[in-house]
């Protein structure tokens, strides 16, 4: 028999996967993988059920409904002052990984490098160098994840193609300051690298922090690729819808690759997105604001336990430092324990680095309703407290 794929042949199951599995096994309570446990807003599933029962349901543009189109058009104009084409310049995909995949097929080369910055969410990797790409690690570095200026600077080459950001950053919960983007930007700009901009949590920013889109900076509106999600906007991740936004010449050999990976997308979830883009500023406020409360919810639980929880200023999740526990185990080993013995999951956040990680932080989701994240709590301070009394 040849040999199959060697990126893919092997791959390990993601880690979010192995430990959503064990918790099932164990009937643990779920902060390992990042989806909300309850729906998105009703109005807006009811467009889509609407949409859905009065057709048609056959194959919509390749590009996307003209209608969702101008709607990510209308809310990169009224979120951030950027003025886009929604005709050449906007295109629909089947969620934010399918675009990622769809614009490393496009810009890609073999032997092109391309910038990743770690931790990082888990698919850049395998992406990456599935399409030729030569992964040049930078990182950001706990407690406080800033970016070392230096070393990015270090990274660009002649030989490198794109620099891949998620801003705001899972697993981090990392907002990139204005001088990092700038930073990046003037790189960018230097060595006429493209950006591609996971963008997934632009609405889910904290403390009044506001978003940047790269794509806004001077000289980078042929150089990016935003892409965007509905699944996070409106928490309906199992819709999969996602958006790029970029300029003709970069969007068009991206649709390339689109009409040859999915094609398009569900037109009734389009109109219902359309629809959700709509909605007043009220809602996008309160999505931010909801998700800050849950964030300061199980922050404060898991600091009177005992937890050292690192700075979050946006996304669906919290990272901690569990060295003062005295557990003597790294993340993955004290993951395991937490679901078999504590009944509750999260996810090491070792798992999100290419190699030499460190080994003393896990992430916790928080997009979960208030009694869930209680009752996380609550079960974890038992398992902290019952450690301390049987010792280590």
């Amino acid at each position: 028999m040849k040999p199959t794929n060697p990126v893919f042949t092997g791959l390990a199951t993601t880690v979010f996967e192995t430990m959503s599995r064990l918790a099932i096994e164990h009937g643990a309570i779920n902060l390992g993988q990042g989806f909300p446990d309850v729906d998105g807003p009703e109005d807006v599933r009811k467009a889509a059920a609407d949409a859905l029962m009065a057709g048609p349901n056959q194959y919509p543009p390749m590009l996307g409904l003209p209608e969702l189109r101008q709607a990510v058009a209308e809310a990169n104009r009224r979120f951030y002052g950027l003025e886009t084409d929604w005709k050449t310049e906007v295109m629909v995909t089947s969620g934010a990984t399918e675009a990622l995949a769809d614009t490393m097929l496009a810009l890609l080369e073999p032997g092109d490098e391309v910038i990743l910055i770690e931790p990082l969410y888990d698919c850049y990797l395998p992406l990456v160098k599935r399409f030729g790409g030569i992964p040049v690690r930078v990182r950001v570095t706990p407690p406080e994840w800033k970016l070392n200026l230096r070393a990015l600077r270090a990274a660009f080459t002649e030989n490198t193609k794109a620099i891949l950001i998620n801003n705001p950053m899972n697993p981090s919960g990392k907002v990139f300051s204005e001088e990092e983007l700038a930073e990046v930007a003037r790189l960018c700009r230097e060595y006429g690298v493209y950006a591609i901009c996971d963008e997934v949590y632009e609405h889910l920013l904290f403390d009044g922090r506001r978003h940047r889109p790269l794509i806004s900076f001077p000289g980078m509106r042929d150089l990016s690729v935003k892409i965007g999600s509905a699944g996070k906007t409106f928490s309906l991740t199992g819709w999969k819808v996602g958006y790029v936004t970029a300029s003709p010449k970069l969007l068009d050999p991206i649709a390339k690759a689109h009409q040859f990976v999915t094609f398009t997308t569900p037109p009734g979830l389009q109109k219902a997105v359309a629809y959700g883009f709509s909605k007043e500023d009220a809602y996008f406020e309160g999505l931010a604001a909801d998700m800050q409360a849950k964030r300061d919810r199980i922050t404060t639980g898991l600091k009177s336990i005992g937890f050292d929880v690192l700075p979050c200023e946006g996304t669906y999740f919290v990272t901690c430092d569990v060295t003062s526990l005295g557990l003597n185990s790294d993340d993955f080993e004290i993951c395991r324990r937490m679901v078999v013995e504590a009944g509750v999951a999260a996810v090491p956040v070792s798992a999100f680095y290419l190699a030499d990680a460190p080994t003393s932080f896990i992430r916790f989701c928080f997009c979960k309703r208030d009694e869930v994240l209680d009752g996380a709590v609550e079960r974890l301070g038992n398992w902290i407290a019952g450690i301390g009394a049987r010792g280590r």
